[in-house]
């Protein structure tokens, strides 16, 4: 049996307003292996965005297990939590969270301050990163000189920089046009291709065309989970 990258058991999430519970998740049971490519999906109040910050230890769980890389992340304190977001898990949002001054090198580089690594390692690793995603001729070029697709290069190439356990793309495509979404769409199917475990978060069915395995919510639970013998990517669309 593959590796279990993240391990979900009975999970439960509520919110309270005023005394008033909100359950979101309702008893979650789910194992993401090592090097799958999953897509999380569910409409509107699901509860997938709620699942996909518990998962990015961004939030914290009412009950139940979460278990990342063999860790009980369910009782950990907020600096732990902070240590294994820089340490295990890569993220790429839908705004990409650029730091507008700062040299697309510098972006990439920013988790290995983090993580106390040297000025120079940290420029030549970024440099790296910046030539997996085909970016290394922009790296002095700011966010506002980059196109929406160039941004989100940079932006998977600093979720990449500290070789994580799992990439989290959180809608990654839903601020770009449809060819540069399937080209950044691409680049995500390359990275799992190269052995990274990848969670996608979206709402439309031809960006989940690309994982492997499907994950649907509704109403705070799994409504249904299917994995394809063969994944059919999209074609171009203009």
């Amino acid at each position: 049996m593959p590796e279990s990258v993240i391990h979900l058991e009975s999970l439960r999430k509520s919110y309270f307003l005023g005394r008033q519970e909100l359950p979101v998740l309702k008893g979650i049971d789910l194992d993401i292996y090592r090097s799958e490519f999953v897509a999380l999906m569910g409409p509107s109040g699901s509860g997938k965005s709620t699942l996909m910050n518990i998962i990015g230890c961004l939030d914290t769980l009412s009950s139940g297990t979460y278990l990342l890389n063999g860790k009980d992340v369910s009782k950990m304190q907020d600096n732990d939590l902070a240590d294994i977001r820089n340490q295990e898990i890569g993220f790429v949002f839908q705004q990409f969270n650029l730091l507008p001054r700062l040299s697309a090198q510098e972006n990439v580089a920013l988790p290995l301050i983090y993580a106390g690594v040297p000025k120079k390692e940290r420029n030549e690793r970024a440099l790296q990163m910046l030539e997996k995603v085909q970016l290394a001729d922009r790296s002095h070029h700011k966010p506002n000189e980059l196109s929406g697709g160039q941004i989100q290069r940079v932006a998977i190439a600093r979720a990449l920089i500290n070789n994580p356990s799992i990439i989290l793309a959180d809608e990654p495509t839903g601020n770009l046009d449809s060819t540069t979404s399937v080209e950044i769409m691409k680049l995500l199917s390359d990275i799992h291709q190269q052995g990274n475990t990848v969670v996608l978060v979206t709402h439309e069915e031809d960006i989940a065309a690309y994982a492997r395995r499907v994950v649907r919510l509704k109403d705070g639970q799994i409504e249904s989970d299917q994995v394809r013998t063969e994944v059919h990517l999209p074609h171009l669309h203009n």
